[in-house]
């Protein structure tokens, strides 16, 4: 497909590579200074001495146009040290053999091999055979029988090659190449489809060796290809699909010819001829007949083609379009791409704009195939197909927005309602609700052994797997009821059903979860807009907000982000507000949490507009890590403190978790609002801890505790006061005794600086006004 790689480098260096360092080692006597000379000077030298000073060729010598540093080493023991800074220093490997010597191929998996594992030597290796022309054995087995079991072993092989400086013999069926499915290089494939590519394979051997070795630095085979399965490496066929994507202008599924001659010219430079376009037609639809179809290059068929290239050897080509549309050697997207160089003050923060809030949301629909309402696993995965991996698999994403709503209804709404029904008298309830789900029992046994789940008028029948998949956004009672006497699958416990509901993801979960990107990692927020289609101004993505010291002067904030840090002992309840934030269901056990954890959700207020909001758990062993760094809290908008009201101890910790922030506030300027929660209400209450807790927060000037039950879904509306807080930045700021006396001591200070200003004035001014009394005086006698 591609008519020149040069052209598509433009001529230059490749991912940032200006140089290529390689190093070659192997056992004594095995050839690397001739091998070194025989490329340099293209002669065969007489006498080379032990180590050869650092050889340089030109940027011109081969086509890719990056210069190569060659380095020479010496295997004696004293030189080990010098070897050693050389391996760890190199681009790439060249660790040789001699082809007469078999001890010495020994050595390559006996000692040097593991021994570059042993240094963490993470570059490519090129294992070459010198002295071709002293083998005096015609019945020597075949260089990939040799190799192979080798390569399999140490997966950091890029390439074997015999040659001979010497002779310079033009042997290239004598070269092996790992990711040519353990075969030799196929030249009929290669000259089929890319004629112009073939002038590397007719060039001398020893001038292949360190091309192969430029190449395995600017050209890697690792980050696109799985040489386990023999296939396109994930993060690669994610890549090529977007690009695939992007090519495709009229949005039909295939590459039409015109749009194969634009994608042509845009990576190589070159147009392709009607005949190249059919060759290349014939050889995907030869090997793989859905590859092509009436309207052109399918993306089986794109990708099927990019792993033909890379199978035999032609990575420059894929590597070529990766480049030319802003991929880096990982894969993702080149950070020149992604301008989201703010000057931030350290409480400001980067909330999307309302075009990136509308993009979103038309990318949801589109991805929400059967038009529910929700994305359901499958389709969010194919959302973030075209992105290096999904951003919601890990954390701090993974489990930080709601994901159990199924159309307005909560899971929990759902099990209790189906909680509260008796299922062995009143089993229509049961099939009902079931109904209103697009979910009709279909089973005679007693036990859930089938469903049928409709979905866009499909009917998928599930049989009994452990596993029930429930998407709907339209809850409506379809009158569907089981006949007497009952069919369904259901026992008189709700216990009794051994299945997991697979969520589904609304838009609310991608805006929450989005916003928490923007708010930890604006960059990825930004490279993850571009990765799922975003084409638009990059700079128009985001909004700086003001500084929040600002917000408190001016007594209003305009932010629709908030971030809430949640201070309290342990066992006191953080967890279990989070969840409840997220709509998780209430859980007597206890878990310790031992790292950061996130929430996030909107939140609706009174005015009808909404807020979200972003709660970060803080653990009680990362308090005083967290309070170490003086700006810790600048990216605070509000601090919640939580308590178990059944327990003294509980209370006082958090007392003293309250003192250190408000302390940490006051020393730093960065004063935050507070609220203190009082968890578990439904237990009896400590008494002096009620006491206690309201006497603290008068004298802090802080509103009273807040008493919530998670486990009566009593949340006393604690959400929603939250946010009020947080949008009057000015109030709910406590007040430490020191913080007091130092407020009390700089008023005493300025009112002693007005008085003796006052004063002074009054001195001044009686002078003056002796002065011209005087001179008055003295004028009139």
């Amino acid at each position: 497909m591609a008519s020149d790689p040069v052209a598509a480098a433009g001529g230059g260096n490749f991912a940032g590579q200006a140089n290529v360092r390689v190093v070659v080692v192997g056992e004594a006597g095995t050839g690397k200074s001739s091998l070194i000379v025989a490329v340099a000077t293209e002669s065969f030298p007489e006498n080379v001495p032990h180590v050869l000073p650092p050889t340089r060729l030109p940027s011109d010598y081969y086509p890719d146009r990056v210069p190569i540093t060659i380095i020479d080493t010496s295997s004696r023991p004293e030189h080990k040290a010098k070897l050693i800074a050389d391996c760890k220093a190199a681009d790439v490997i060249v660790l040789t053999y001699a082809c007469d010597r078999p001890s010495t191929l020994d050595r390559l998996s006996t000692y040097w091999l593991p021994e570059l594992r042993r240094l963490e030597v993470k570059v490519p290796v090129l294992v070459v055979g010198c002295k071709l022309d002293l083998r005096d054995d015609p019945q020597q087995v075949s260089l990939d029988q040799v190799m192979a079991p080798i390569m399999q072993q140490f997966r950091e092989i890029e390439t074997c090659i015999e040659c001979s400086a010497l002779r310079q013999i033009q042997v290239y069926n004598q070269i092996f190449v790992h990711n040519a499915c353990a075969k030799f290089i196929d030249i009929s494939y290669v000259e089929a489809v890319q004629p112009y590519l073939l002038w590397t394979l007719y060039v001398k051997v020893v001038q292949e060796v360190f091309y192969y070795a430029q190449k395995a630095v600017l050209h890697p085979t690792a980050p696109l290809f799985d040489q386990e399965t023999q296939s396109l490496k994930p993060r690669c066929t994610r890549a090529l699909k977007r690009i695939f994507i992007l090519c495709d202008n009229d949005r039909d599924g295939a590459l039409s010819d015109a749009e194969l001659n634009n994608f042509q010219v845009r990576c190589f430079n070159a147009p392709l001829q009607p005949s190249e376009i059919v060759g290349v037609k014939r050889v995907v639809q030869e090997k793989i007949p859905e590859g092509v179809n009436d309207r052109g290059l399918t993306l089986t068929g794109f990708l099927f083609l990019h792993a033909l290239f890379i199978e035999r050897g032609r990575l420059e080509t894929t590597w070529s379009v990766l480049r030319k549309f802003g991929y880096d050697n990982d894969l993702k997207l080149k950070d020149e791409l992604l301008p989201t160089t703010f000057k931030l003050a350290s409480d400001q923060t980067i909330e999307l704009r309302d075009e990136a809030l509308d993009f979103l949301k038309d990318i949801f629909h589109i991805f929400d195939i059967d038009s529910d309402g929700a994305l359901r696993p499958s389709e969010l995965d194919e959302l973030f197909s075209t992105a290096p991996e999904n951003p919601w698999s890990k954390s701090p994403y993974k489990d930080a927005a709601e994901k159990n709503v199924l159309g307005g209804l909560s899971l929990d709404g759902f099990i209790s309602e189906m909680n509260d029904a008796d299922l062995s008298t009143r089993p229509e309830i049961s099939c009902k609700w079931l109904a209103r789900l697009k979910v009709s029992c279909e089973s005679t046994t007693p036990s859930l052994s089938m469903w049928s789940i409709g979905n866009a008028g499909n009917i998928e029948t599930i049989r009994s797997r452990g596993s029930l998949s429930i998407a709907s956004k339209n809850i409506e009672d379809h009158g569907a009821m089981c006949p007497p006497p009952l069919k369904c699958g259901f026992t008189n416990s709700l216990n009794a059903l051994n299945f997991t509901l697979a969520y589904t993801i609304y838009l609310k979960f991608l805006y929450n979860n989005w916003a928490l990107m923007t708010l930890q990692d604006p960059k990825a927020s930004l490279a993850n807009l571009i990765y799922i289609g975003y084409t638009g101004d990059p700079a128009s993505v985001f909004h700086v907000t003001r500084k929040r010291r600002l917000d408190r002067k001016k007594q209003r904030t305009q932010r629709n982000v908030f971030q809430c840090f949640v201070f309290g002992p342990k066992n006191a309840g953080k967890t279990t507000l989070l969840n409840s934030f997220i709509g998780r269901t209430f859980s007597d056990k206890y878990t310790p949490t031992t790292s950061y954890r996130f929430a996030t959700n909107v939140v609706d207020l009174h005015n009808g507009t909404k807020k979200i909001l972003v709660m970060r758990e803080i653990p009680e062993q990362e308090v005083k890590n967290l309070l170490s760094n003086k700006e810790s809290l600048a990216a605070c908008d509000i601090a919640v403190f939580i308590y178990d009201s059944f327990n003294e101890e509980s209370w006082k910790r958090t007392k003293e978790l309250l003192e250190q922030v408000a302390y940490h506030g006051e020393n730093t300027g960065y004063e935050v609002p507070c609220l203190i929660i009082s968890a578990k209400d439904d237990l009896d209450a400590y008494p002096l801890s009620i006491q206690d807790s309201t006497r603290v927060t008068l004298e802090m000037g802080i509103e009273s505790p807040i008493p919530i039950s998670m486990k009566l879904r009593d949340h006393n509306d604690v959400f929603y006061r939250i946010v009020s807080a947080a949008q009057q930045p000015h109030l709910s700021i406590p007040e430490t005794e020191a913080g007091k006396s130092r407020k009390q001591y700089r008023r005493f200070i300025n009112q002693s600086l007005v008085f003796i200003s006052v004063g002074a004035a009054v001195t001044v001014a009686g002078l003056a006004a002796y002065r011209i009394y005087a001179a008055r005086k003295n004028t009139s006698s």
